[in-house]
């Protein structure tokens, strides 16, 4: 399911949804645990775990980009900076598991929001594999379907 894009106060907010059926502690491990990060954001590397600590990217280019970490409640809660922008992780324990939210504030819709909210998409589906003991083997492929329905979805709400 795509998420649910929305304007609200100048901005634009996206919201994903995942169930995962498993407990909010291991599904905390996988957003901040660097052994664990990697294997569904490589390029993310959380340097200091503290609300006013920082999540670093790797640029690729011996380079990384320091990302704030805006609010932190331990197994709740993970919100940082992501460029201009804001990303915000939300663990609910559930009885079968818990409800995994993510929510990206976009200032300003560019032709890289579609691409964003694609990869968002498909790292999400990869944590849930991942949690579930599997693997996404064609995530560029996946990416490429996920693209495009959100470059339509973009294309909706400014035309609406």
């Amino acid at each position: 399911m795509l998420a649910v894009l929305r304007q609200a106060q100048g901005k634009y907010i996206a919201r994903f949804e995942r169930q995962l059926k498993h407990a909010v502690e291991k599904a905390w491990a996988t957003l901040t645990d660097n052994d664990q990060l990697k294997e569904w954001f490589p390029e993310l590397h959380v340097d200091d775990l503290r609300e006013g600590g920082v999540i670093k990217f790797d640029m690729g280019d011996d380079t990384f980009e320091e990302m704030a970490i805006l609010e932190l409640k331990e197994q709740s809660v993970l919100e940082y900076t992501w460029g201009e922008d804001q990303v915000r992780f939300e663990l609910y324990p559930e009885s079968a598991g818990c409800r995994l939210v993510f929510i990206e504030t976009i200032n300003q819709l560019t032709d890289h929001t579609p691409k964003d909210l694609a990869g968002w998409h498909i790292c999400l589906d990869v944590i849930e594999a991942l949690l579930a003991g599997k693997t996404i083997e064609s995530r560029e492929g996946l990416w490429e379907i996920r693209y495009k329905e959100y470059a339509q979805l973009i294309d909706l709400l400014q035309k609406s």
